[in-house]
């Protein structure tokens, strides 16, 4: 894989500076297209921690609480196996959609890219101008112009970064917990206020100043591709057999040029500052404003287009004739199978999560009316997103239950603690050590089984 350093050139003193990359206004039928997902993911992100369902976020991770909501359902510490799932299911997804189509995930769904591209970059060509005109501002001297564009732009940045922190806060502590952060009195919430200004200053500082060296140097995305693909991962990748030798169209010239015109669009609209033309490299996030821009110019001088397209590093390198769908149809079966499992889960899930457990330091006590007990601690949940009645019930007949510190009904998300003994008469001893079974009914519906030993001198 080839990879061309652009962003920090060496200078005359040998000392490396950052070379800011002014990206040229993109358009085009995938840029639209791009627009359309990009926007409509937006809209999704800003909306989804405003939708409830049975009173329920649709979407929030919790994790001071360790409190998870996903489409209404609360996840709880109980529930890790399935929230295991869903990480293995995403992993699947990142590893098939790279070895597929390389690294479409990071120029169309994003959230850096999405924001970056579709937020802060438009305001700044609406602010400053197309690339040569922020160029030309930046370079030129401080006058009152400039200061009044560059305070209209910052000043914007901060506003829109300020609203993006209260957006993932929210999706952490849920909207109604916002609300009171934002409403209430600002020292009853200085922790929470202390959270979404230093969210703020980090979205500030990534979209004003990092930029794309999040893309190229801090996201590992980029170095696990070159892992992940072969020669059949389709990539936006330069066509060199058409394309080379580059140079200008000439009538009558002698020696018989490529399709590239090296007119050098193709880089100016990259927004990590790359040649595609060099081959594939780590810093492309396959955003296709390279391929969009290079068409347009192929359109203008005859030639077919996708010079710059969709194309298997195979295909590039003249080793492959034909795409296989092969492994993709096999790593989607693999995905259909593990969502298939995370869904099961989910409903299959109790409303009740519930540990049991003996009491510690306890064994069986022996009673004056010719029975024996055994002392337990229970823990219960209440997942459900209403108040739920519950009482116990030993599945074994030969089994009575007495409940120390009786709890008859936990509200919606509610916790309780609780001890009972299990009573059994002496007669009905038949081993030392007995499984035995726990149902937790709620009403007429029993929404959980716990399992545990009764322990009791066998032959009383």
């Amino acid at each position: 894989m080839k990879a061309v350093a652009t962003n920090f050139p060496e200078t005359p003193n040998n000392k490396t500076k950052r070379a800011w990359i002014y990206a040229k206004k993109p358009s085009g039928q995938l840029y639209a297209i791009r627009q359309w997902v990009g926007y409509g993911l937006l809209l999704f992100l800003f909306a989804a921690p405003f939708i409830k369902i049975g009173g329920e976020p649709f979407l929030m991770f919790n994790i001071l609480e360790r409190k998870f909501s996903i489409l209404g359902s609360i996840f709880y510490p109980q529930d890790l196996h399935i929230f295991v799932f869903g990480m293995l299911i995403v992993m699947v997804c990142v590893v098939l959609f790279t070895v597929v189509f390389g690294r479409i995930w990071c120029g169309w769904t994003c959230p850096q890219t999405i924001f970056m591209e579709l937020i802060f970059r438009k305001i700044e060509y609406w602010i400053e101008g197309d690339w040569q005109q922020q160029k030309k501002l930046n370079e030129g001297p401080n006058t009152d112009e400039k200061k009044f564009k560059k305070i209209l732009k910052h000043s914007i940045f901060l506003l829109i970064s300020f609203l993006i922190s209260n957006i993932f806060l929210s999706y952490i502590i849920g909207v109604d917990a916002l609300y009171k952060i934002v409403t209430d009195p600002l020292d009853q919430h200085l922790g929470g206020l202390f959270a979404i200004t230093i969210f703020t200053f980090v979205f500030y500082a990534v979209f004003a100043h990092i930029r794309e060296i999040v893309c190229t140097t801090i996201c590992p995305y980029g170095r696990l591709q070159g892992v992940l693909l072969d020669d059949q991962s389709i990539t936006v990748a330069y066509d060199h057999r058409r394309g080379e030798p580059r140079g200008k169209q000439k009538k009558d010239a002698q020696q018989v040029k490529g399709d590239c015109i090296d007119c050098q669009i193709c880089v100016h609209v990259c927004p990590t500052g790359i040649d595609i033309r060099n081959g594939l490299q780590m810093e492309c996030v396959s955003c296709t404003a390279c391929v969009d821009a290079c068409d347009a110019v192929m359109e203008k001088i005859g030639k077919p287009k996708k010079l710059i397209g969709f194309y298997t590093m195979g295909e590039i390198q003249g080793t492959v004739t034909k795409r296989s769908n092969t492994r993709a149809i096999a790593y989607s079966v693999v995905l259909i199978a593990l969502i298939s499992v995370f869904i099961s889960l989910i409903l299959m899930r109790s409303d009740v999560g519930a540990t049991l457990l003996r009491a510690k330091g306890s064994s069986y006590q022996l009673r004056d009316d010719q029975t024996i007990s055994n002392l337990y601690s229970l823990e219960l949940v209440n997942k459900s997103a209403s108040e739920m009645p519950f009482r116990l019930v030993p599945e074994d007949k030969k089994l009575k239950i007495q409940v120390v510190n009786p709890i008859n009904s936990l509200a919606k998300g509610g916790t309780a603690s609780l001890s009972f003994f299990l009573i059994i008469d002496n007669a009905n001893v038949k081993r030392y050590k007995e499984d035995v079974k726990i149902a937790v009914y709620s009403g007429d519906r029993k929404v959980e089984t716990l399992k545990t030993t009764f322990i009791a001198p066998p032959g009383m």
